[in-house]
């Protein structure tokens, strides 16, 4: 069952390149052109790390198939729910795919996403950039600085191989060279406001 997933993920990464984007917010910030380049993610499925199958393990049920690096030359998912029915494909660039492999009854369905120490910058929000095919509301969630929540319970998939696009801001990192310009623009107009000083 698992394959047609994996091939309807590298389909619609191809043909829409479907969803989570993870950028720097702020001008002046540093740009990671790759944010995920070296991400290393644990994933939990229904608050169960043995739910959540990755890509490093075959998408075997075996000790720490949860945690999967970010493999930018493969089309194909990161994660698979155990229950076969959600997919979830990170790109290097940011983007996450989550589709749904068939018809999704009533129940619960939430992942979380831990990208430990491997991202640029502490995650700053998390919100639904276009909801596709898909109707109801997800329920989008900041664990910490490097974890994301996402509750897909309430979403109504309307047919096979859906998807859902979110976005993660990550906080803005000055570049050093920014960071010494604004340090130097500010000796200097406390140099000036010094000289302006009326003498008594």
């Amino acid at each position: 069952m698992h394959v047609n997933l994996l091939k309807a993920v590298a389909a619609a990464t191809t043909a829409a390149g479907i969803v989570l984007t993870l950028a720097l917010a702020g001008g002046g910030a540093q740009a990671a052109t790759d944010p995920l380049h070296n991400a290393v993610i644990s994933a939990s499925y229904n608050g169960d790390a043995a739910g959540m199958l990755g890509l490093d393990h075959g998408f075997n049920a075996e000790p720490g198939s949860n945690v999967s690096g970010l493999d930018p030359n493969n089309p194909g998912a990161e994660f698979l729910s155990a229950d076969y029915l959600l997919a979830f494909d990170f790109a290097s660039n940011g983007h996450l795919t989550i589709l749904n492999n068939g018809a999704i009854g009533a129940g619960n369905y939430s992942a979380s996403f831990d990208f430990g120490a491997t991202l640029a910058a502490p995650i700053a929000g998390f919100s639904v950039v276009d909801s596709g095919a898909t109707s109801g509301a997800p329920v989008l969630t900041i664990v910490n600085n490097h974890t994301i929540a996402i509750d897909l319970s309430a979403v109504n998939w309307n047919g096979d191989f859906n998807a859902l696009e979110t976005a993660i801001v990550l906080q803005a990192v000055p570049e050093p060279a920014t960071a010494w310009m604004l340090l130097a623009g500010l000796a200097g107009l406390g140099a000036l406001a010094r000289r302006r000083k009326p003498q008594h």
